[in-house]
């Protein structure tokens, strides 16, 4: 077990890039285009849109800019390539982490604007995996959708 929260919580960040990679890896290509209905974000669509506010929800903790120049990932075709869509979300995972390694205890606890709420910073680095698990579960069903077994979602 970590031994203190920010390295908690680097370990759970870790996790979390890496059972988003599985399921970028273990997606055949035809599949990144998948959507279940028109209305949703078709495979890559969601991974992109994980990683788009990885780089949000990052910026506001470590008070850094955000370095993520693209915006609406999830509309890039050009972005609906494994290569392409696993090192855009690879990338915002690592900010994440290397954010996360940088922080303080104390850091933690400080309230921040965050939208139109004020929060502890861990509550919003608690939204953003709330966030991934949300769209990344959502992923699940595309696999079985298509006759796949998803890989496994890495919760431990």
């Amino acid at each position: 077990m970590p031994a203190n929260s920010i390295e908690l919580l680097r370990s759970e960040w870790e996790r979390a890039r890496q059972g988003a990679l599985d399921f970028i890896d273990s997606m055949p290509d035809e599949g990144l285009t998948f959507r279940p209905v028109p209305e949703i974000l078709n495979f890559a669509g969601q991974f992109l849109h994980i990683a788009e506010y990885n780089y949000v929800f990052g910026a506001a903790v470590f008070g850094s800019g955000n370095p993520n120049t693209v915006q609406k990932a999830e509309e890039k075709p050009e972005l609906w390539t494994k290569a392409a869509l696993r090192d855009f979300a690879a990338a915002s995972y690592d900010f994440v982490i290397d954010g996360v390694g940088g922080l303080t205890p104390e850091r933690l606890d400080e309230e921040i604007p965050f939208f139109r709420w004020t929060m502890p910073c861990r509550l919003v680095l608690a939204k953003a995996m709330e966030h991934h698990a949300h769209h990344r579960g959502q992923t699940a069903i595309y696999f079985r959708l298509q006759g796949i077994k998803p890989p496994s979602e890495r919760l431990f």
